[in-house]
């Protein structure tokens, strides 16, 4: 089943009662992708990622893992997921060579490759120093580590990481941040964070959620370009503020636009163009022909943070990707 993508949903709902969690979701993801799942609070990618591990069953529509279907195949699906929740169900009274050990063979390796897999997970995830440790005496960024060495013990397929570096601290960001980057390739993995940049710099597609529904599915690189065309240019020029305005409200690209004086005699100009039109080429050739003197001409450009909420406010509620 090589030719099918790790992940495959179709028309996936999920019904509680009286609110309904996923609507009709559909989306796949090829193998050795890093997809980052993103969404506000309640817009559905814990409901989906219980039912891709196979935690719960959906209400209706189809969800297939390696090619195996998640409802009729749980058994194939489970033995090729590895998945750390947020709230890791650690056994706080096991030390973590111990439980790892523990949790290989429940997972279906022999004595002898999960001692092997023991030590490679604990060497990927820094938890050599402490593997004689209780783990309820660890701290929450270790527990967290032993929650991720847990989920790569078999080396699965699929890997799904809920908020993986939630309270680890930025060395230890730094770290698991790497780790998963090298999974890349040999495995597909699937996060669902609330940490945008750590998205940017690991993922290589996002999926953004709002209401149970996709709302935008592409790379992040593509994403801000898609949005560029909405974003201001931003120069600062020196010329006497009345030409500039009257240069502006005659320009038949430019939108809208805010001049406000900086220092000297320097104003900086936010234009908003025409949709589709990039200004910086018509903003140089003016400055040039009527001798101002420019120091800067750059676009806005959007973080993921701002595509987030660009797509998930409340008041918005047509698709615009």
């Amino acid at each position: 089943m090589d030719d099918w993508p790790m992940i495959e949903v179709s028309h996936l709902t999920k019904r509680y009662a009286g609110h309904t969690a996923v609507q009709d979701l559909s989306f796949a993801i090829g193998r050795g992708e890093i997809v980052g799942f993103l969404g506000p609070n309640g817009a559905g990618k814990s409901t989906t990622m219980r039912i891709l591990s196979c935690f719960m069953p959906a209400t209706s529509g189809t969800a297939r893992v390696a090619g195996f279907d998640v409802f009729r195949e749980s058994e194939e699906v489970r033995r090729r997921i590895g998945y750390m929740p947020e709230n890791n169900p650690l056994h706080l009274d096991m030390r973590v060579r111990e439980y790892l050990k523990f949790r290989a063979r429940l997972k279906g390796l022999s004595i002898g490759r999960s001692r092997e897999r023991v030590g490679v997970v604990q060497e990927q995830c820094g938890l050599t120093d402490v593997s004689r440790k209780i783990i309820g005496h660890l701290s929450k960024g270790f527990r967290q580590r032993v929650g991720l060495a847990d989920a790569l013990v078999h080396e699965p397929d699929l890997i799904i990481l809920d908020e993986p570096t939630i309270g680890l601290d930025p060395n230890q960001i730094r770290a698991v941040r790497q780790l998963i980057k090298s999974l890349g390739g040999r495995h597909t993995v699937l996060i669902s964070t609330h940490i945008l940049p750590e998205v940017e710099m690991t993922c290589s597609r996002v999926l953004i959620l709002h209401e149970g529904r996709i709302r935008a599915s592409d790379s992040p690189e593509n994403l801000q370009k898609r949005m560029s065309s909405e974003g201001q240019v931003l120069t600062e020029i020196a010329a006497p503020e009345n030409e500039l305005r009257a240069c502006w409200e005659t320009l038949a690209e430019v939108e809208h636009f805010n001049v406000a004086p900086v220092d000297g005699d320097y104003f900086r100009c936010a234009l908003t163009p025409q949709a589709g039109v990039d200004l910086r080429p018509r903003v140089f050739a003016i400055a040039r022909e009527r001798g101002w003197l420019l120091r800067e001409l750059t676009i806005s450009r959007h973080s993921l943070e701002d595509i987030f909420v660009h797509l998930t406010r409340p008041e918005k509620e047509e698709e615009l990707f």
